[in-house]
């Protein structure tokens, strides 16, 4: 889109900057400003910022279709007013005037009162730089930053703006180099209250105070870089940020309301020498900044934390998005050497939650530093939990016992952990605060009916959408909760654990009876703990209420569902070999091993010992010629997780494989039977999908154990990180590329998952 003429009023940083950006661009035929500065104009005519200058406002818009305005905040009324006085067609008829004001509801009150027969889109770029003025004109300023359009109904009811004119405007920005996000204006002004009004104000005030101490040389002379990037920002234009703190007072006098309290909170515990205190304010400041940091590098945790806890409470305010990247993989690679998987993620969530109830400091060895295990820390921390690190997989949770945390400050979110979403419901169905706990979009489709249902049997207050899905919003129950004497009526190691944990608060005896073997992790921790549980040999767990646990030391082993990818890749590939090491054995976990050495599979386990209560041990595995099973349903809930590898080594089978029982498969992160179902058939395998189960037919043969059985092609991976690593391994029997697409969850389970597999010898590069 090219308007015929641009004009901008006020020649500062960004009016200048944009003025520049479009005049170079050609977006605009003419290029037209207005400043009270003479001087400035001639400067921005000499470098061809503009083509002219205009002496006044009102022959700088004349006929144009573009106006700008890019003076501070003070004058937008003046001007406002002058453009209502000008005559009907003293504009373009399809004229959009715009702003870049850092204020947005005082100006959309301005313009509603002087323009409101104009077509107004108001803005603001998120640029900037410590100098000011014309000489400090930039036209890739704004390449690679925000700019947020306001376009609310309420923002807008009083403009004449089109849908097209928004379009016209976004596309202005896009153009040089922005990236548009939508806000309304109340949400706006508060946020930059926070982000930016804020730390300027105390960039001023840190300097002001300093400059009048008397060894003002020294404290200069010796300022470390910090002091130095912090009060940077005191550089720039006085007037300008005059005009903005009195334009948002009212946002900004409760942002530094807020941050006082902070700090008068920081004071008291530095002065009552309050070490644990200060070091929850220390590990909470420092994993907020990680979180800023991932935003502003757009990886996945964080970024769709933000934006996410965006989407759901502030009207679909999106800050960041993720950056969705993909697995490409050459055909052929090898699979050989000892190969080192992350901590067990079972296992990581549970020290966690454990370690923050107990009494005392718990050290964690291991821990899997991937988004689910983040998410479960990270809702801690906002309990009030202080824990350090991790930091190469250590971590130290500082107890608060049964009845010490506190309520958060906002939702929960639990990012693509449905361990943290179940879980956290049955511990948080006890607490005397209310909480709310969200998620990313595919735990947003999640079932939590079979949660919330015994959960209400104890009398806890669990309210769930229509359709069984999060929000999960959880009020006091009032009262202690209830024991009760459940029969599962399925086979889940979250429900149990759910119950389990609201059991810790109940006035008596829980009693879960399962109907087949799930992954026990919570009932071996809790022993671990010095809880007193018993688990029957019919599988009926029971727990007393009221028990205090112990803090441990606590070492994680690496998570077998990891490893499942490495020991199908070893199984299928040419001369494959490797050694997996330190994998935990939890017999509730194994059901992986025994379906591949059913298969016909060469794995050996070597070096068996204790971790932390759980078995762990070396796995030796060496390619082999696989054949199809009738998968045992019985093994269906030990192997449950790792379906997605198993049906990658059973199309490399010879005959046929089916697996009926697994409708637990079906409300997974995706549909994960459909999931590879049609993923599979992309790439050349016969796989029919059953409501329970699939049916694959496999293309290996007798003739070469390292025949191709896979063609190339583009597989969606719903999101879902168990498909895209499953397809990963594929490409080992591949004739062509395999682009396995979206694969940011991939970090909730195995970080460093890519540098693992190229260590191993798979051709993988991310795109």
């Amino acid at each position: 889109m090219k308007f015929k003429k641009c004009a901008v009023i006020g020649l500062g940083l960004i009016g200048g900057s944009i003025a520049a950006a479009i005049k170079g661009q050609q977006l605009a035929g003419y290029v037209v400003a207005y400043t009270p500065r003479q001087d400035h104009l001639r400067i921005a005519e000499h470098f061809e910022y503009i083509d002219v200058g205009a002496e006044d406002i009102a022959s700088c818009v004349h006929h144009a279709d573009l106006v700008i305005i890019a003076a501070p905040v003070a004058a937008f009324e003046s001007i406002f007013a002058e453009l209502s006085r000008l005559p009907s067609d003293w504009l373009a008829v399809n004229v959009i005037v715009t702003d870049v004001g850092s204020v947005k509801g005082l100006v959309l009150k301005l313009a509603a009162q002087y323009i409101p027969h104009l077509a107004f889109i108001a803005g603001h770029p998120i640029a900037g730089s410590e100098k000011s003025g014309i000489l400090a004109v930039n036209p890739r300023l704004f390449e690679s930053h925000l700019c947020v359009l306001l376009t609310h109904e309420s923002d807008t009811a009083k403009s004449k703006a089109k849908p097209d004119d928004y379009q016209k405007i976004k596309q202005l920005w896009e153009n040089l180099g922005a990236q548009v996000v939508d806000m309304p204006a109340d949400e706006h002004d508060r946020v930059f209250a926070a982000t930016s009004h804020l730390p300027h104000l105390l960039a001023f005030s840190l300097v002001d105070t300093l400059a009048g101490d008397e060894a003002q040389r020294a404290i200069f002379q010796f300022a470390a870089s910090g002091f130095r990037d912090f009060t940077r920002i005191a550089a720039s234009d006085p007037v300008m940020w005059h005009d903005i703190f009195f334009a948002n007072k009212a946002h900004i006098l409760r942002a530094i309301d807020d941050f006082s309290s902070g700090l008068n909170m920081l004071r008291a515990t530095l002065d009552e020498d309050d070490h644990e205190g200060i070091l929850g304010i220390l590990t909470r400041s420092q994993a907020a900044r990680k979180h800023i940091q991932a935003v502003l590098e757009q990886r996945t945790f964080t970024s769709l934390r933000h934006s996410t806890l965006q989407q759901q409470t502030s009207n679909g305010v999106i800050m960041a998005q993720h950056t969705v990247q993909h697995f490409l993989l050459q055909p052929g690679g090898k699979c050989l050497g000892e190969i080192y998987i992350p901590g067990d993620k079972s296992i990581s969530h549970r020290s966690i939650m454990f370690g923050a109830l107990a009494e005392g400091e718990t050290q964690i060895h291991g821990f899997l530093e991937g988004e689910d295990a983040l998410a479960t820390l990270q809702a801690f921390r906002d309990m009030g939990v202080v824990i350090e690190g991790p930091k190469d997989g250590e971590v130290v949770v500082h107890g608060v016992g049964l009845y010490g945390l506190k309520q958060p400050k906002g939702d929960i979110y639990v990012g693509n952990s449905g361990t943290t979403i179940r879980l956290l419901s049955g511990l948080l169905a006890a607490q005397s605060f209310a909480s709310r706990m969200i998620g990313d979009d595919t735990i947003m489709r999640r079932p939590m009916a079979r949660v919330a249902e015994p959960l209400t049997r104890m009398g806890a207050q669990v309210e769930i959408s229509e359709q069984g899905t999060p929000p999960v919003v959880i009020r006091p129950a009032g009262q202690t909760l209830t024991p009760i004497d459940y029969t599962m009526p399925v086979v889940s190691a979250q429900v149990k654990s759910a119950i389990l944990l609201a059991g810790l608060y109940a006035d008596g005896v829980t009693k879960v009876q399962e109907i087949g073997p799930a992954r026990d992790h919570t009932e071996r921790m809790l022993k671990a703990f010095g809880c007193d549980i018993k688990v029957s040999s019919d599988r009926q767990i029971t727990l007393k209420g009221q028990q205090s646990l112990k803090a441990i030391e606590l070492h994680v082993p690496a998570d077998i569902s990891s490893a499942a990818f490495f020991l199908v890749a070893t199984s299928i590939a040419k001369d494959g070999e490797s050694i997996l090491k330190n994998i935990g054995m939890n017999p509730t976990r194994t059901g992986v091993i025994e379906i591949l050495r059913l298969m016909g599979a060469d794995i050996k386990v070597e070096n068996e010992r204790i971790m932390g209560g759980e078995p762990v041990a070396d796995l030796h595995v060496t390619g082999q010629q696989l054949q199809g099973i009738q998968i045992p349903e019985r093994l269906v809930p030990l192997a449950i997780d790792e379906f997605p590898a198993i049906f990658i080594a059973a199309a490399c089978a010879i005959g046929v494989t089916k697996l009926t029982g697994a409708q637990e498969l079906r409300v997974k992160e995706s549909d994960r039977i459909a999931a590879m179902a049609e993923g599979l058939k992309t790439l050349g395998v016969e796989a029919v999908p059953q409501p329970d189960g699939i049916v694959i037919h496999g293309k290996g043969t007798d003739a070469d154990s390292a025949a191709t059985i896979f063609t190339g092609g583009e597989i969606d991976t719903f999101g879902d990180h168990r498909i895209a690593m499953a397809f990963t391994v594929a490409a080992l029997r591949a004739t062509k590329t395999i682009l396995v697409k979206d694969i940011a969850h991939v970090a909730t389970s195995f970080p460093g998952f890519m540098e693992t597999a190229q260590l191993a010898g798979l051709a993988i590069t991310k795109i």
